[in-house]
């Protein structure tokens, strides 16, 4: 019976792995979903910046097909509405090929911004200025630490702003500590 359970479980988290991007996939789609968010919600080289970690973090997190829309997409959501202005986030809001970036179908994952641009090789914008540096993993620090909070000084020095968003004037962001 021990043996079938942990043969049960290898066949599981095969499954899942199976379903997994590659790193190499997860940054060149980061790449180029951000590339398009930067060009059609006129984001700066700061905020580029930060929408390419926020999506590549999100993109690395996405597993299984329950993941494209669970944990991660909030979270990702979350992120976002921190570093876009009001204006800008409720501009991604409408685009259902940012707000809803993967979908499963045909047991693997479709990049919905393919819908609008189809071609894979053009890009508005050169890489962010991270790209080379950022591997992923800031909104898998738990225990309280948001990705705003672990990005929060050089957040605000890149947008020259206050410690404070346009959201909430406590200083911990729109959704504090709650990772």
């Amino acid at each position: 019976m021990k043996k079938m359970f942990t043969l049960a479980m290898m066949m599981m988290s095969m499954t899942f792995t199976a379903n997994a991007m590659s790193y190499k996939t997860a940054k060149n789609e980061a790449l180029f979903l951000s590339d398009k968010m930067a060009y059609e919600l006129n984001l700066t080289s700061a905020q580029y910046a930060d929408v390419y970690e926020i999506n590549l973090d999100y993109l690395m997190s996405v597993n299984v097909r329950n993941d494209a829309y669970g944990t991660w997409w909030k979270r990702r959501n979350d992120d976002l509405k921190y570093v876009l202005t009001a204006y800008q986030y409720e501009k991604y809001l409408t685009l259902n090929y940012f707000y809803r970036p993967l979908t499963w179908h045909n047991s693997g994952w479709t990049f919905n911004v393919y819908t609008h641009y189809t071609n894979k090789n053009h890009f508005y914008k050169g890489h962010p200025s991270n790209y080379t540096s950022y591997k992923g993993g800031n909104n898998k620090k738990g225990k309280g630490t948001a990705w705003m909070n672990t990005n929060k000084k050089s957040h605000d020095l890149a947008h020259n702003t206050k410690t404070t968003n346009n959201r909430n004037s406590s200083g911990a962001g729109h959704f504090g500590n709650r990772r």
